[in-house]
């Protein structure tokens, strides 16, 4: 399928943010153009962050400032994936959870039980809080016998100054300290497909994840049976495609570009 017929088809545009629609607390060049081609052809698109640093409320009111305005049903985090499979998976467990306020406000107002004692779940996420004394908790607890959670796999977080450690890099010296691999929830899972899938009625096979980052944005979409899309504005570079295991269904340099697309359709 060509670029212009998978836009076509596609009806739903699942956008990530970090690195594909902002970059810090600037939108990137034709982000806000490509949001108004999409709802003048009357296709959706919801934002989908692996960043669970921000509850989904701080990402709208971030998103205003910036002059996009959203409403609750458009953004979606792996922290809301991550609060699905605990309610599912493990309904009423005691969690330890290594994340921001922001992030423990987010599952105490859904009813996740949190506690400062031996869990039964660990759950760790992109924790801009943390301290040497959660690490050595959550190790702990892990060793212990608490099953070792995780919002999702990104290594690093792009930011106008550079690359910092994301949640995948924190679950790194814990798993090497304990000898455990955590079970990961967000994009690139199907735990995810299936939350945008439920929370948007949307047709697998007409979804399109879009996205700067292979290994999670791009392999949600590729991997799950709906389709995925690479933008060239953040983490991934040209030359990354041709030495990952990933094949986009297509590249573009940004959503600058997918808009000036659509509007010829």
């Amino acid at each position: 399928m060509d670029k212009k017929a998978l836009l076509q088809e596609t009806e739903l545009f699942v956008l990530d943010m970090d690195g594909t629609f902002y970059l810090d607390n600037e939108i990137i060049d034709g982000s806000m153009d490509f949001l108004e081609q999409v709802k003048r052809l009357g296709k959706r698109f919801v934002f989908f962050t692996n960043n669970s640093y921000k509850s989904p409320n701080t990402y709208i009111e971030k998103l205003a400032k910036m002059n996009c305005f959203i409403g609750r049903d458009q953004i979606l985090t792996s922290g809301d994936v991550m609060i699905h499979y605990l309610k599912k998976h493990h309904p009423g467990q005691s969690v330890y959870l290594v994340g921001t306020p922001d992030l423990e406000e987010n599952f105490r107002a859904n009813g996740i039980n949190l506690t400062e004692e031996q869990p039964e779940v660990v759950v760790i996420g992109f924790d801009l809080t943390l301290t040497y004394e959660k690490l050595m908790r959550a190790c702990l607890y892990i060793r212990n016998g608490a099953e070792f959670l995780a919002t999702h796999l990104d290594i690093n977080c792009p930011t106008q100054n550079g690359f910092i450690p994301d949640c995948g890099s924190m679950c790194a010296a814990i798993a090497l300290s304990t000898g455990k691999q955590p079970k990961y929830t967000g994009k690139p899972f199907k735990e995810t497909v299936d939350y945008v899938l439920e929370k948007t009625g949307a047709e697998l096979e007409k979804v399109t994840f879009v996205g700067d980052r292979l290994y999670t944005d791009v392999k949600t979409g590729v991997n799950n049976g709906a389709h995925g899309i690479l933008v060239l504005s953040g983490e991934a570079k040209i030359e990354d495609v041709a030495a990952s295991d990933v094949a986009p269904d297509a590249i573009f340099d940004g959503l600058k570009d997918m808009a000036e697309m659509l509007e010829t359709l």
